[in-house]
Formats: structure tokens, sequence, C-alpha cells
């Protein structure tokens, strides 16, 4: 697994989001983000996660933040989920884990007392320049927005 640090220039990518579109890092060149990385779509703790930044969503684009999810879902899946709960920022699609593993959030953990890969829950924070200036690896999914700010 790739470790990032704070000050570490944020890997750049391009993804496709729930519709097709596709995302770069470079599209917020000279602005702040945030890009959270979630195991799965409507799971408690990932719905949870998302109705926060949504609910906050006002308070972060005012403090200059743009955000963008990211998980190994489908666009189909993102679709959904984006509508069943008005999310109003974009997730990717990174079913090959391309984004994923350049980030180095996809590795072993353990659930259930079996280790197996998967997504571990973290968000980036990257200022206008593009570099990170905070990584959250333990995500309070309900307070997520007051943990970035």
């Amino acid at each position: 697994m790739k470790h990032l640090k704070v000050g570490d220039k944020a890997p750049d990518f391009t993804g496709k989001d729930q519709d097709g579109n596709k995302i770069s890092l470079n599209d917020y060149k000279g602005k702040s983000l945030i890009i959270y990385f979630y195991p799965r779509d409507n799971t408690p703790g990932c719905t949870a996660q998302a109705c926060n930044l949504r609910d906050n969503y006002d308070v972060l684009l005012k403090q200059g933040y743009a955000v963008l999810g990211i998980s190994a879902d489908s666009q189909a899946s993102h679709k959904k989920f984006i509508s069943k709960h008005e999310l109003p920022f974009p997730l990717i699609a990174d079913e090959e884990k391309e984004i994923l593993k350049l980030y180095g959030v996809w590795g072993p953990k353990k659930f259930m007392g079996k280790v197996k890969d998967g997504i571990h829950r973290t968000t980036f924070v990257i200022d206008e320049n593009g570099s990170i200036s905070e990584i959250i690896e333990k995500v309070k999914t309900k307070d997520h927005t007051a943990q970035i700010l």
C-alpha cells in the first residue's frame, strides 16, 4: 500500500462519475478539494457519511471546498445512491481500483475476524496548489464535516 503524507502532491487521476462524465484532479486546479474514499454505496456508515457531507454542503462550499466521493461501486450504483439521498456532489466509480491504489486506500483490512482486501475509509483534503493538507483516517461518519473543518 502506498502511503501519502500531508504536504505530498496529490496524485493525479481521471475517473468517471455516476453519469459517465470524466473527472480529473486537474478539474479542481486552484480550488480546495475534499476527496473521500468510502467502502460501499447504501451501507449504514457510508450513507451516514455521505448525508453528513450533503447536509453541510453549503458550509463546505462557503469555505471554498469542492467535494468528491470515490468507491469501487459501479456508475449505476452511484446514480441510485445519489438520487436516493439527494447528494449534491459527484461520485467516481473506480471499479478497476486504480485511484484507490494511487491514494493507498485499497488493501488488507479486517472485517468480522477475516482479512481481505477492501477500501480503507479515508478522506484527503487537497489545497488549491494540489498538495495534501490533511488526511483523515479515523472518519466519524455522522460528524465528518466537523472533522474536516
